[in-house]
């Protein structure tokens, strides 16, 4: 991959992250570390689909990576970690391939010939697969360092013993 498009992958997905920042009005002293955070997060994943692994596992370790920088962030900036993941994985989101379902089942509807109908509709529910199973996994890489960050993210909450 030319390194200039790989950059240039990267300051759209940062510039998308930050939009969905603005969009969800989190304070500007996490703007710039949600730019990051979404670039970075965004080129991982074309980074392993460019040596052509599987879409599922490269969004996996985007998200996560997602996960572990907003972990880190929240301590540098001071807000939640949710305040830096949920806007950095949102241009991640598999649209392209819930839209080809979408049109698939929707083409479904008016096709007669059984040959052609068995093949859109295997097209169909592979694009709604890939969305669905990236979806999940979404949600997933970026719970996962929330969650096994949680002792540490907690230490200053004060329990009051009577």
């Amino acid at each position: 991959m030319d390194i200039v498009f790989f950059l240039e992958k990267g300051i759209w997905l940062g510039c998308a992250a930050l939009g969905f920042g603005m969009l969800f009005n989190v304070p500007k002293r996490a703007l710039t570390s949600i730019f990051v955070i979404g670039a970075l997060g965004g080129l991982m994943k074309f980074f392993m689909l460019e040596f052509e692994i599987g879409i599922v596992l490269a969004v996996l370790c985007g998200a996560t990576l997602i996960g572990f920088l907003s972990v880190f962030a929240a301590h540098k900036r001071n807000c939640p970690p949710i305040t830096f993941s949920i806007p950095a994985v949102i241009p991640m989101i598999p649209g392209l391939y819930a839209y080809k379902a979408m049109i698939g089942i929707i083409k479904l509807t008016s096709e007669k010939d059984p040959m052609v109908y068995s093949k859109m509709f295997f097209e169909a529910l592979n694009n709604g697969l890939t969305a669905l199973f990236v979806l999940i996994v979404l949600a997933t890489g970026v719970a996962i360092p929330l969650l096994v960050s949680r002792k540490s993210t907690v230490k200053r909450i004060q329990i009051d013993e009577k």
